[in-house]
């Protein structure tokens, strides 16, 4: 469409309204902490969703270093993912699967609890949008009763009125919604991926276990 065909759906007025009013009503009902979650969330809409399988060779080459050299010697092992450094770094001073799987679990929940924290931000916005777009057409109608008089003057709040609508159904059908919707997905596609993680990681604190004598001679 030409910029001639879209300037009759474009209204200073109306954008102010809804937008305005959407952002200041989503400002109010959310905490800075998660506003901050939401917005920087959007950076992570273009990256490709987290695969474990690298993450599980790398522990799997974690774990032959271990078997040749020794537990101690991951300390010194370069991890980029937090939740697999943190992990190692519980194995290496002595933890027992059963605390590196609780590790695992409470950091998963928290990052799940940190990412639908960021959805329900845009979730929230994509609810507001239209209850602005109807102040925005009460307003708009207010102004048009206003002007019944004039007739030239009717136009502009009428336009008001049924513009601020669209508005907000736009801002919340093809804005809020799709990111909250595509956030949730991303989040439960990265925890079922997390969880992966939790066997062999489990398996490596395993082997950094001290054996006793018998299990030694077991063994030999």
């Amino acid at each position: 469409m030409t910029p001639d065909a879209l300037a009759p759906f474009i209204d200073p007025a109306a954008i102010v309204i809804v937008a305005g009013g959407t952002l200041a009503a989503t400002i109010l009902r959310t905490p800075f902490r998660d506003l901050a979650r939401g917005v920087a969330a959007l950076a992570t809409l273009p990256r490709r969703q987290l695969d474990a399988a690298p993450l599980i060779d790398q522990v799997a080459a974690l774990g032959r270093i271990a078997r040749r050299h020794g537990v101690h010697t991951l300390d010194r092992s370069v991890i980029a993912d937090a939740d697999v450094a943190a992990a190692i770094a519980e194995i290496v001073d002595g933890a027992r699967p059963t605390d590196v799987t609780r590790l695992l679990d409470e950091r998963r929940r928290a990052r799940i609890l940190r990412h639908a924290a960021a959805a329900d931000m845009w979730a929230g916005m994509a609810e507001v949008a239209p209850a602005m777009g109807m102040v925005g057409t009460l307003v708009g109608l207010v102004k048009m009763f206003l002007a019944m008089t004039d007739p030239a003057a009717i136009g502009a709040g009428m336009a008001v009125a049924l513009l601020a609508t669209l508005y907000g159904a736009l801002i919340a059908n093809l804005v809020a919604m799709p990111i909250a919707v595509r956030l949730r997905r991303r989040a439960r596609a990265e925890a079922e991926q997390r969880l992966r993680l939790v066997a062999p990681l489990a398996e490596l604190a395993d082997y950094g276990q001290p054996r006793s004598p018998v299990m030694s001679v077991v063994a030999a």
